[in-house]
């Protein structure tokens, strides 16, 4: 899955040094590393946004002014304003005449946005805000896999097959490995044939792997998730609703397990 605005990019490379400035000035120290066009801007996007995911900008506080800023990142100011206008259109900041670029209260920001949940992850992330992932997660996705035990075909059902072979194939301490996680859960929620909530495939699936990639920072996962992945499949493939779903929860709630316990390492 690609992320909405295809910011990530810089993660080849595009920014150089990390940190963020929390003095008085408030304003970014380390250097952008010189690109064109989407690339420089995604990465200009990156360094402000992580910055207003991490606390360093909170919400109230206006950013200094396009020339600082531009300067600062040694950036042109055209790609800064790009950047700015990806962090307004998720809902992070607005900009008014006169007053400047102000970061909005976190209630406006768009946190399901594949981009703003990869900000949020390149820190340590908050627990209340990991927590209320997987409470989403707890809430989507069970009822998801009972639709998708009542619904699917054999197009979706091999779809979530070959997921979960790549997954134990490639496992999830590979970046392939984990896009066959995504993959599988995109097939549960499209299996549902409800597109209110196969719009959110991309935000579920940005919230596994991230979650997935934070709790492997440390070590390796502390348990084998596949065969939790395959009963569910197993109950869907066998048109159970009910195994589907508790199925599911008994995932997510194990997930939120390892989880916790990576934040507390």
């Amino acid at each position: 899955m690609t992320t909405t605005d295809g910011v990530d990019g810089m993660e080849d490379g595009a920014v150089i040094g990390a940190g963020i400035s929390s003095g008085t000035d408030d304003v970014i120290t380390p250097r952008v590393g010189r690109g064109t066009g989407r690339r420089l801007h995604g990465a200009v996007a990156h360094k402000l946004g992580t910055a207003i995911l991490s606390g360093e900008y909170a919400p109230g506080d206006t950013l200094s002014g396009e020339v600082e800023f531009s300067k600062t990142l040694d950036v042109s100011r055209s790609a800064y304003r790009e950047a700015v206008q990806v962090l307004t259109a998720k809902g992070l900041v607005e900009s008014r005449p006169k007053i400047g670029t102000r970061v909005l209260p976190r209630s406006r920001w768009n946190l399901l946005d594949p981009d703003v949940l990869a900000w949020a992850f390149a820190g340590e992330p908050d627990i209340a805000f990991v927590r209320g992932l997987f409470e989403l997660r707890a809430i989507v996705e069970p009822a998801a896999a009972a639709l998708a035990a009542e619904r699917r075909d054999r197009t979706d059902l091999k779809l979530m097959k070959d997921a979960l072979a790549a997954m134990r194939r490639l496992t999830l301490a590979t970046e392939a490995g984990r896009a066959a996680d995504r993959e599988f859960h995109h097939a549960i929620l499209t299996a549902t044939r409800n597109d209110a909530l196969i719009v959110l495939s991309a935000s579920i699936g940005a919230a596994v792997n991230w979650t997935t990639q934070f709790k492997m920072r440390a070590r390796a996962l502390p348990r084998n998730p596949i065969p939790d992945h395959m009963l569910v499949y197993d109950a869907i493939a066998a048109g159970d609703a009910a195994g589907a779903s508790a199925a599911m929860r008994t995932l997510v709630d194990l997930a939120l397990e390892d989880t916790k316990l990576a934040m507390a390492r």
